[in-house]
């Protein structure tokens, strides 16, 4: 890999098995195997995708829903394998995707944030000593002791980001993560990300807001129907892609 790559993507490819049936019996079972046609469909949801990140840069991800977008996220954080294909990435890989999975509704927000600081990666010290940092950065200093359960799922969503952004990972994967919260946890979100792009550190993430994309951004990736539609200059590329979205909407 040439050290000034990040991440390189080589033909990869990913479908899925959908199962319609539910078998709750021998016959049905059986039945399934002998007509696979009618229990199984098979989605393929990226095809041969190929392109390259180099260190530093950020790389925005468009498309319509379902284009593809999060599963290409999901196969370069190692959380699904491709089917064909390689990832290959040089650094530590953080995703910031699900945000707040492991989070117990039934544990206060202190136990939760060693929890998902553990699952980070942290040590049980380490993210001890960040506990107050977190608190604060999520703006719930003073439900530390609450149960999860009792937040609002705005609350949550803020402590499972604060929590998150404690790593210093190498490329971080990001899926509509800068949503989070009201206006102003949002602009206190982005302004973390482009601290970690000032940093050298390269930052690949799906997102509708195109407007702030085509400023940001240092390339632009359209997936349509699981294959690269365009890729390239921001400017470029989103023109391309409202193009195509306006006439596809007139249809």
């Amino acid at each position: 890999m040439e050290d000034s790559n990040s991440v390189i993507v080589q033909n990869v490819t990913k479908t899925f098995r959908i199962y319609h049936e539910k078998r709750n019996s021998i016959y049905e079972y059986v039945a399934s195997i002998l007509d696979r046609q009618k229990a199984v469909d098979e989605l393929s949801v990226l095809r041969d995708v190929s392109f390259s990140v180099k260190k530093g840069e950020m790389l925005g991800i468009i498309g319509f829903n379902g284009s593809g977008k999060t599963t290409l996220l999901k196969i370069i954080g190692r959380i699904y394998h491709p089917d064909k294909g390689s990832v290959i990435t040089n650094g530590k890989v953080t995703p910031f995707l699900e945000l707040g999975t492991g989070f117990n509704g039934e544990l206060t927000a202190k136990d939760n944030i060693i929890i998902y600081g553990v699952i980070l990666g942290f040590t049980k010290k380490e993210i001890k000593e960040k506990i107050e940092s977190i608190a604060k950065f999520a703006e719930v200093e003073r439900f530390l002791d609450t149960k999860l359960k009792n937040f609002s799922s705005g609350m949550n969503a803020r402590l499972a980001f604060a929590t998150a952004i404690q790593v210093n990972p190498d490329i971080l994967l990001v899926d509509e993560v800068l949503s989070v919260g009201d206006i102003s946890f949002q602009e206190k979100s982005f302004n973390t990300f482009m601290d970690f792009k000032k940093r050298g550190k390269t930052i690949i993430f799906v997102s509708h807001a195109l407007d702030q994309m085509r400023d940001i951004c240092d390339k632009i990736l359209w997936v349509h129907d699981g294959i690269i539609k365009s890729y390239g200059n921001p400017s470029t590329v989103i023109d391309e892609y409202k193009q195509f979205a306006s006439t596809r909407d007139k249809l």
